[in-house]
């Protein structure tokens, strides 16, 4: 099965269990209270961390460098916003995971490492053959 299908499926089996077992032990209004600040704190830090993001693919450009990473960080820092802004514990614990720094480039590098292998095994050249044609002018079609 597609693993897109079957996080789809999964994502809100897994967010209504856990509200339920954290309900169960904190409390209906404080799981809701729980939820809006964890998505306001993370959308804060978010902003933040974007911003810091933003500034650092600046700096690369002045140096007349190519950004890829801060590039690439700024989209999971995004994701990581819009993981936040759904209601649920498992998001909101990804969408901080991938807002931290630390955690942010641990999780990248993995996923880097998994595409450079991918892309790696690709051959650079086209194998063929070719015959050396010598021109008469004396032939003629």
């Amino acid at each position: 099965m597609n693993s897109l299908v079957l996080t789809i499926i999964l994502a809100p089996i897994i967010e209504i269990y856990l509200f339920i077992k954290i309900g169960s032990q904190i409390g209906a209004f404080n799981t809701i209270s729980l939820i809006f600040i964890t998505a306001i704190v993370g959308i804060i830090y978010a902003r933040y961390e974007g911003l810091n993001t933003l500034r650092a693919g600046f700096t690369q450009l002045i140096k007349n460098e190519i950004p890829a990473y801060e590039i690439i960080s700024g989209a999971t820092i995004a994701f990581a916003a819009i993981l936040l802004i759904i209601p649920g514990f498992a998001t909101d614990t990804l969408g901080f995971l991938l807002i931290f720094p630390l955690s942010r480039k641990l999780i990248l590098r993995k996923f880097l490492k998994k595409y450079k292998n991918k892309t790696n095994q690709k051959e650079n050249f086209i194998e063929g053959e070719f015959e050396e044609v010598k021109d008469d002018h004396d032939k003629k079609l």
